[in-house]
């Protein structure tokens, strides 16, 4: 499933290639072909996300609210589009540009006030100037979930998916089993700010990249990673592999029905 930096990346992808210009929608495959027809020949006024939510807004329309779980594509190409496939929930297009939503969880046309209701259900997203990190340490603070799983809790924190949760904590030497009542609030403030930046990153780069500068391939004379995920990371996919920073063995098990990632030396109990 993309995290949230992949969101708030295809969301300004929107915005620059179709923002303030009236587009052409359909729905190839049917299952949203009434709410096409309606968005057909509006202008998109409007882009958001909030975690793994991304809304597109078209004038006095609404929104289309994409959650695209665990299956869903986006693609964007080049006008002339193609001729679409029977797999396309939802195509926009214009002289330009052209963009194909495939398999999302959510593809729905809501209004101003369901929107708002999928905000007040999400946690504060690090992504989103000005939300507030109090809100998530208020019920991590009296947590006795593990910090893992809180992390992984879109009502807690939005936009925080199995990669940045396994590296940050990594990154913090903090072991993924401890309760969330027993952080500090230093320690949640320093993981807040870390997702920050890392995940600002991710948008910028489009990718996935966690390992410090005296980390890389570069600075330490090995080999690149190679996997479809893309970046360089401590403990993602690496389990049995030799931590970067201690030598010991990445160990991996299920938590909540996500494999988890953490170096036993480096993250404590």
């Amino acid at each position: 499933m993309p995290e949230g930096h992949t969101i708030h990346r295809l969301a300004a992808d929107h915005l620059e290639r179709f923002g303030g210009r009236p587009v052409r929608a359909s729905s190839p495959q049917g299952k949203f072909a009434d709410a096409a027809a309606l968005l057909d020949g509006m202008v998109l006024d409007g882009v958001d996300a909030h975690g793994k939510h991304l809304f597109l807004g078209f004038e006095e329309m609404g929104w289309v609210h994409i959650h695209l779980g665990l299956f869903g594509k986006v693609n964007f190409g080049a006008a002339p589009a193609p001729p679409p496939t029977d797999t396309v929930r939802l195509r926009l297009a214009d002289p330009e540009s052209y963009v194909d939503l495939r398999g999302p969880t959510t593809c729905a046309l809501i209004t101003d006030p369901e929107k708002q209701a999928i905000h007040d259900r999400l946690g504060p997203d690090p992504l989103r100037t000005g939300d507030d990190p109090d809100r998530a340490w208020r019920r991590i603070s009296r947590s006795r979930t593990t910090i893992a799983a809180l992390l992984m809790d879109q009502k807690v924190i939005a936009g925080v998916g199995n990669v940045y949760r396994a590296e940050v904590l990594f990154r913090h030497g903090i072991d993924p089993y401890r309760a969330g009542r027993d952080l500090t609030e230093r320690e949640w403030t320093a993981i807040w700010h870390d997702l920050v930046a890392l995940m600002r990153e991710g948008v910028r780069a489009n990718r996935i990249d966690t390992v410090r500068p005296e980390h890389t391939p570069e600075a330490m004379g090995r080999p690149p990673r190679v996997d479809d995920h893309g970046g360089e990371v401590y403990v993602y996919r690496r389990a049995r592999m030799p931590c970067h920073i201690c030598g010991g063995e990445i160990r991996t098990a299920d938590l909540a029905a996500r494999n988890l990632f953490w170096c036993p030396a480096c993250q404590p109990r």
